[in-house]
């Protein structure tokens, strides 16, 4: 057996809000006992920028502003030199998330040209001989109901539609435009990102007969600064909500939720931004397609404030073996919770509505 070291977190959701304390155990198993100059535990969050292909040599001028942005460094001392003697070793840590002065603790992103992530790191440091062991772990970054960025609440913005042959805009010749007719409407075009888009479409009339119909959410990322920048768009996930042709005048359902890992709410930063588009997206039998894009704003979770629906929740949490809710998760001050256990409690139970 050779030596390895690993990170175990208490949390099993690796999730967690800026200031929290994240708690674990560093394992170090060897087959035999041996030296090391001292262990240490690291904790890095940074944003990794990337100009796209298109832009390079375009913007070779302002390479500066696509250097990585350091939003957390911290390192803790785990033990000193000396010598572990034993097959297996657990070290407890615990180690506050706080990020650099002025510098808040972003989401978890997972984009194509920008990229949120925070890992620990265990470095075990070995005698000159001997290889130096080495383990990192990913973990992910929520904002919490009092982070700065989640301060506002997501406004209701209900959009109706309506797009026609002669209204679109993404097409360079209309006169190859079948003639067609899409109405319908969307719950909100600014979103919580833990409540799904909904909304309804109706085919009023089509020309030629359809093939699919599809909604899609884009990610808009933005790399630079006041003097250049790289906007890119990306599709993240494609809904066909309509398969062959579908028949007119009849109400279909949009619901949409959104992906956690490759997406956050919107983020607008001197060096680079992250936002959203919905497309709704219309493919006729011959293969051609037609696309009409809104704007989506997303915003973050904002738990409810009551602090009687919070511990009654906890409680709920704790005490009913069959909720299925980790008890761990309840330490989080159950805000994520709350949500989820929504749609099995009763609702005249609690109060969702935040105090105003």
């Amino acid at each position: 057996m050779s030596s390895s070291v690993d990170i175990r977190l208490n949390r099993h959701t690796k999730t967690y809000n800026e200031n929290d304390i994240v708690q674990g155990i560093v394992i170090i198993s060897a087959p035999t006992s041996f030296k090391h100059n001292g262990i240490t535990l690291t904790v890095d969050g940074s944003v990794q920028l990337h100009l796209s292909g298109k832009s390079v040599g375009v913007f070779e001028a302002f390479y500066n502003s696509t250097k990585p942005v350091s939003l957390i460094n911290q390192t803790l001392e785990l033990a000193k030199p000396g010598q572990i003697s034993t097959v297996r070793t657990e070290i407890p840590f615990q180690i506050q998330l706080k990020g650099k002065p002025n510098k808040p603790l972003y989401e978890t992103y997972h984009g194509v040209f920008v990229n949120i992530q925070y890992f620990l790191r265990v470095d075990v440091k070995r005698t000159f001989l001997s290889k130096d062991m080495t383990k990192q772990i990913e973990f992910n970054v929520e904002y919490s109901p009092t982070h700065e960025l989640a301060a506002e609440k997501a406004v209701a913005k209900p959009a109706a539609f309506e797009i026609t042959s002669e209204s679109i805009r993404a097409v360079q010749n209309k006169v190859d435009v079948p003639k067609f007719k899409i109405s319908g409407h969307l719950g909100s075009l600014c979103c919580t990102i833990t409540n799904p888009l909904s909304g309804e479409l109706i085919i009023e009339e089509s020309e030629l007969p359809i093939k699919s119909l599809e909604i899609q959410l884009l990610r808009i990322e933005t790399c630079g600064c006041a003097e250049g920048f790289s906007r890119d768009s990306t599709e993240i996930q494609n809904i066909q909500i309509g398969d062959g042709d579908v028949a007119r005048k009849i109400e279909i359902p949009i619901r949409m939720l959104f992906p956690r890992t490759f997406t956050c709410p919107t983020l607008i930063t001197t060096n680079f931004k992250i936002e959203f588009e919905i497309s709704i997206v219309l493919v006729f039998d011959d293969d051609r397609m037609i696309s009409e894009i809104s704007p989506c704003v997303i915003c973050a979770i904002h738990a409810p404030s009551d602090r009687k629906c919070l511990q009654t929740c906890m409680d709920y949490c704790i005490n009913d073996s069959e909720s299925g809710i980790p008890i761990d998760l309840c330490n989080n001050a159950c805000t994520t919770m709350c949500y989820s256990a929504r749609g099995t409690l009763d609702s005249d139970e609690f109060n969702w509505e935040d105090d105003e």
